[in-house]
């Protein structure tokens, strides 16, 4: 029988160093331009929260809670005009909220336009942070928890109520007003994937079949 002429640099039964190696892909490494953009979001959602933190310190400055007056007898009591300031915090909490999720929207459109359909997902997400941390500023730099102040309280004292939200819901309004301008700016503003316009075509037809054929 002829013999079996193995390949050189080759052994039987054995692989050939290095053949494990061969074909193996490299592991991606992150490039340039993914690192700009981790960078940019990174900053962006920074911005986003020092924004909130701010919204807070001016909605505790604009809102003046109701006070409960302190009896002779130990109890406590409030006008109907006190009763009806109780809102107030939620509706300055969402007029707030209408001026900076909207401009959270269109700082989030013209740096990250270019993501797609994730960037409603950025807008919500980060819109609502901002509220919520909102609602912690402005609740840490009210003066406390109003059942241990209303037990120190002497009687004909003012104790004002907490700042906080009376209505959960108020904290919708900040995503919903972000994403306004996302959605505006994906309707409205320029396609790139979108053909030209007819006119465009009936006038270049209209030039080509004004010329005489060769």
């Amino acid at each position: 029988m002829p013999g079996v002429v193995d390949e050189p640099g080759t052994v039987d039964g054995d692989e050939a160093p290095g053949a494990a190696e061969v074909g193996r892909p490299e592991e991606p490494k992150a490039t340039r331009p993914q690192l700009r953009f981790a960078g940019r979001l990174v900053a962006f959602s920074v911005l986003v929260l020092g924004v909130g933190a701010l919204a807070g310190v001016v909605w505790w400055a604009m809102v003046e809670p109701p006070a409960y007056r302190v009896n002779p007898d130990g109890g406590a009591s409030i006008s109907e005009r006190g009763l009806t300031e109780f809102l107030g915090g939620d509706a300055y909490f969402c007029a707030i909220g209408l001026v900076v999720g909207i401009a959270v929207g269109i700082g989030a459109w013209r740096w990250f336009d270019q993501i797609g359909w994730p960037l409603v997902l950025l807008v919500c997400g980060l819109a609502f942070l901002a509220g919520l941390t909102c609602w912690f500023v402005g609740y840490r730099l009210s003066p406390g928890e109003f059942s241990a102040r209303l037990a120190a309280a002497q009687p004909g004292d003012l104790v004002p109520i907490d700042l906080t939200l009376r209505a959960r819901a108020s904290l919708l309004v900040w995503p919903f007003c972000a994403v306004i301008p996302v959605l505006l700016g994906s309707s409205l503003g320029r396609d790139d994937e979108e053909p030209h316009p007819l006119f465009r075509r009936r006038a270049a037809a209209s030039s080509g079949t004004g010329q005489p054929e060769s």
